[in-house]
């Protein structure tokens, strides 16, 4: 496992797969690097490729307004990142391969950061990290444990912002976040 200089400069001179060929930044991840709370969304969009930072587009944005909304502050309570590091032309889905050459990255960063709570953003992570079997629509807000992680799935925030239907849904969802994490902890709390 390489620690966190390594990691992002490996990150940064990554050959795997041709989305770096275009990249204006690699976007690593951003948030509290100790983080109880872990969002991974599939790849980064243009405003992300621009700042070098995850979710800072009009996604991100309500995303961290949501979160705020519940008393959860990036630099404080999550770490964000994505599958992949470098932006898709014209903001597509990546392909699998991509995943397949970005998944070890993200394994490491999850390794580093040891979150309680992995939470996928969107169909792409979900299915990534989840299952091809599993269904945003049908199994979003669902909790598993695998592997000493609680894990989640919600819409994108993107879908969202496309659908106003899903707001109530990505609302609820974020809600049952805040409370599995404090449930954890309370657990833990009595415990000690």
């Amino acid at each position: 496992m390489l620690r966190w200089k390594e990691l992002y400069e490996e990150c940064l001179s990554c050959s795997k797969c041709s989305l770096g060929d275009n990249r204006t930044n690699m976007v690593f991840g951003d948030g509290n690097p100790k983080a109880h709370i872990m969002f991974i969304g599939e790849a980064p969009g243009a405003d992300e490729d621009r700042t070098g930072i995850p979710f800072v587009g009009r996604a991100g944005q309500l995303l961290t307004k949501a979160l705020l909304a519940l008393d959860l502050h990036r630099e404080r309570d999550y770490y964000i990142c994505n599958i992949c590091k470098c932006r898709p032309k014209n903001n597509r889905t990546p392909y699998e391969e991509e995943e397949k050459a970005c998944i070890p990255y993200l394994r490491n960063q999850v390794a580093l950061v040891r979150p309680k709570i992995i939470v996928c953003l969107g169909a792409t992570a979900m299915g990534c990290i989840l299952g091809k079997e599993w269904r945003i629509t049908r199994d979003r807000g669902k909790w598993i444990e695998r592997k000493g992680f609680y894990m989640t799935a919600t819409f994108h925030p993107s879908a969202v912002l496309r659908d106003a239907n899903k707001k109530a849904a990505f609302w609820e969802d974020l809600k049952s976040i805040k409370e599995k994490n404090e449930e954890i902890f309370q657990t833990k709390n009595v415990d000690t």
